[in-house]
């Protein structure tokens, strides 16, 4: 019997440790895929054999939707655009930044289509401090002074190609424009990143946890994942949660297709106005308390 030493086994296809899902997907694979579906289908099927984890699977896939999807859908529509006026008084402008909780805001002039620039939230810190003692004075402060020029893309932009705008560039969001010039709504490199990772806690996300926020007299803003219990027992509705537990779940039933950002549905006495919203899932709900005559039943 031979006292020499072994050689070392140095190839990475027979280590189990070294054999990455990306190897084991590729064993399986009968042949390379020819359409987008296809390849959706090996990755589902590769998660049932557990080569794919959950989380994997849904990026993967919001990186192949990405390709796929455009700015119109996914852009926060122009009427639920927070804007901020070049001729607004210097307290109204701070009312705005505070009540909204954003960072960034187009400046308009004499309509939503005149988009003179963008303000950035810190870029009034300066003003606030220097007249901490005499008031935010309209004779001490210059919107025009702090605009940031607004970059503009058309509706038809696809996501991916618009992800790579935002990171060359280094900006953070866009006004969107129709084919004919008019402002059709705006975009942020939040909205594009969430296509691929699912929600992220943002400027709606005001109390931690917090399921539904009162935003003024009869408006809120619903997270889709409330249940249906919690919503019954805030607003003092009767909602069956028998078919479905979260009030997500009962308003996409309602609009009998996944709504887009924008799209909105009258249940009972409550008008259901999509904020928030990917290809897959409702994330975010505007809710309007309707008066009686314009309620309708469930």
């Amino acid at each position: 019997m031979s006292d020499d030493p072994q050689p070392a086994n140095d190839d990475p296809e027979s280590s189990p440790a070294s054999d990455s899902w990306v190897r084991r997907l590729g064993k399986s694979l009968v042949g390379p895929p020819r359409s987008c579906e296809e390849l959706k289908e090996i990755l589902h099927q590769a998660r049932r054999d557990q080569i794919l984890g959950a989380d994997a699977l849904w990026m993967i896939e919001g990186v192949l939707e990405v390709s796929e999807t455009q700015v119109r859908d996914i852009m926060i529509p122009r009427s639920q655009m927070v804007v901020v006026s070049r001729d607004a008084e210097p307290n109204e402008i701070l009312a705005t930044v505070v009540e909204s909780g954003h960072s960034r805001f187009p400046v308009i002039g004499e309509s939503r289509d005149e988009i003179v620039g963008l303000m950035l939230a810190k870029d009034l810190l300066r003003f606030v401090l220097d007249n901490e003692r005499v008031g935010f004075d309209k004779t001490r402060f210059n919107l025009g002074s702090i605009l940031r020029p607004a970059t503009f893309v058309p509706e038809s932009k696809r996501l991916n190609v618009l992800l790579k705008e935002f990171r060359s560039r280094r900006n953070h969001m866009a006004i969107v424009v129709d084919e004919y010039g008019g402002v059709a709504g705006l975009i942020t490199i939040e909205d594009v990143l969430e296509q691929i990772v699912g929600e992220i806690d943002d400027e709606y996300d005001q109390d931690e946890g917090a399921s539904i926020l009162r935003q003024e007299s009869g408006r809120y803003l619903v997270r889709a994942l409330t249940p249906i219990e919690e919503f019954n027992r805030h607003f003092g509705t009767r909602f069956s949660d028998e078919e479905f537990d979260t009030i997500g779940g009962l308003v996409t039933h309602e609009f009998g297709h996944m709504p887009k950002r924008g799209e909105s549905v009258t249940l009972d006495r409550f008008q259901f106005s999509v904020q928030r919203a990917d290809s897959r899932r409702i994330h975010l709900f505007q809710v309007s308390v309707l008066p009686e005559s314009k309620a309708e039943k469930p």
